[in-house]
């Protein structure tokens, strides 16, 4: 094994074990400043103690309430994540592509886009029959306006030269779209569905506080009512494992499904020997250009092994679509 290959796996085993040491020192902390009644400027002799939340969660994972209250989250964050991706990026898609959709669709985001979602628990009371769908409503608004924005700047970013070869070559605007638009705004679209899932898990606990029946949140609210404070401590570890696993859910997601685009390098330790850097043929700049004996008279004296760096490729602009 070279010194590098050394080097690069400390460094690697260094990293996992400050990720694991970190939460520990944090929860030692925690146990430290509960366990001897600390009431400085922050008061901790209400808190619980680690051990006393650790006790509660073992006793709540031992029953069928927690399960249930687990179920009904996730379902409504199932739900409403699902309908917010998919209306998320139809309508960024229609808005940064069409005139019409960008003139009808754009105002009305932007005057809705501010308001929180929490903030329509009325709405929602108002206009649905049930709980349960106002729920699953809340939950949709909130994770639509992060995936919408995204897509919408993903797509507008897009070179324009990609779509204008395709319909070169005789492909249609459904072509582009399912060929071209969508796979290049890809990375976008995950980056928008990240930030959504966080924000759908903040609104659903709030909205379950505020009008649910069942859910993590509804009992999170229940145990501060009657004053049980490590009930309310499980609560908050179960919405932050939740979270936390659904976003790593979304993102590994992401990271197949752009599987096929360049990925950084890794960074070479100081003092480690430099290895050559491959570069893909598919991935080379369009400005460089192939000279050699097959070459013809028509290619210029550019061409030629003695000529120069060749000159940056000016791209057409983009036609806006009526």
């Amino acid at each position: 094994m070279s010194t590098g290959s050394r080097r690069t796996g400390a460094t690697s085993a260094g990293r996992r074990l400050v990720r694991v040491a970190s939460p520990l020192a944090a929860l030692g902390l925690w146990q430290l400043l509960t366990s001897y009644d600390v009431d400085l400027w922050l008061r901790f002799a209400q808190f619980p103690t680690v051990v006393e939340v650790a006790s509660a969660l073992g006793d709540r994972i031992g029953t069928e309430a927690y399960w249930q209250d687990l179920g009904h989250s996730l379902r409504r964050i199932a739900v409403g994540f699902l309908l917010a991706a998919v209306l998320g990026v139809a309508a960024g898609t229609a808005v940064a592509r069409s005139r019409w959709a960008a003139d009808i669709l754009g105002p009305l985001v932007e005057v809705v886009r501010p308001i929180p979602a929490i903030a329509l628990v009325p709405v929602a009371i108002l206009l649905l029959p049930t709980n349960e769908q106002g729920i699953v409503f809340i939950t949709c608004a909130a994770a639509l306006f992060p995936v919408l924005v995204s897509t919408r700047h993903a797509v507008r970013a897009l070179n324009p030269v990609w779509e204008e070869a395709v319909l070169t070559l005789g492909g249609s605007r459904a072509r582009v779209l399912f060929s071209v638009v969508l796979p290049g705004a890809l990375p976008g679209i995950f980056g928008g569905l990240s930030v959504g899932i966080g924000v759908s898990w903040i609104c659903v606990i709030s909205a379950e506080m505020i009008s649910g029946e069942y859910g993590v949140g509804y009992r999170t609210w229940q145990d501060y009512t009657v004053v049980d404070y490590p009930g309310v401590f499980v609560g908050m570890a179960t919405i932050g494992a939740l979270g936390w696993l659904t976003s790593t859910a979304v993102e590994t997601l992401g990271r197949r499904v752009t599987a096929w685009l360049p990925r950084p390098t890794a960074r070479v330790p100081a003092g480690a020997p430099a290895r050559a850097a491959s570069t893909p043929a598919s991935a080379a700049p369009a400005s460089v250009s192939v000279s050699g004996p097959e070459s013809g008279p028509e290619s210029g004296p550019e061409s030629g092994p003695e000529s120069g760096p060749a000159s940056p490729v000016r791209r057409p602009e983009k036609e806006p679509v009526p």
